[in-house]
């Protein structure tokens, strides 16, 4: 864990709450990860292995912060799908920020403890500009030295999925 601010999965009240009904409104889809697994569940921040049993559910990760900070999301308020083990799997125990969540593309989005969007990272390792070479925790410290940043969530490009939630220590 940063001095600045710690890592977090999805809360395992909050993942009971989704094995039931998510954030839509719906009961989980059950799916079996066929082919080559990877996937990234944000109950442990670990990724699917082949055959393993998954629950795709919606989460509104900005909504349920919100909602224990008695902040108000708005438009930011988005729902989206992420995977989730069907049962108890132990949760995420780690302090340094989760290899299986990085990628070559990741944004990662700033929200004032109002619920406002803030500002926000691009984390390419594709490219060769400006932010080239910029690691997720030196992004994630940029974004936290500015006093009014609350949260920050990182998302994958490709799909815009949320992946893992920061706030500030």
């Amino acid at each position: 864990m940063s001095d600045q601010y710690e890592i977090r999965a999805i809360d395992p009240h909050t993942l009971k709450e989704l094995r039931v009904r998510d954030d839509a409104g719906n009961a989980p889809r059950p799916v079996t990860e066929d082919g080559e697994g990877g996937n990234p569940l944000r109950c442990c921040l670990g990724r699917s292995e082949p055959g393993e049993s998954l629950a795709l559910v919606s989460y509104a990760p900005l909504r349920r912060w919100a909602h224990e900070t008695a902040a108000e999301p708005g438009p930011y308020n988005e729902v989206g799908p992420v995977f989730i083990h069907p049962g108890d799997c132990g949760g995420w125990a780690g302090d340094a920020f989760p290899d299986t969540m990085r990628g070559t593309r990741r944004v990662l989005r700033a929200y004032t403890a109002e619920g406002s969007i803030l500002g926000g990272r691009l984390i390419d390792g594709e490219s060769a500009g400006a932010d080239a070479g910029l690691t997720i925790e030196r992004g994630l410290a940029e974004l936290y030295e500015n006093p009014l940043v609350a949260a920050v969530h990182v998302r994958a490009v490709e799909f815009g999925c949320f992946l893992v939630e920061t706030r500030r220590a």
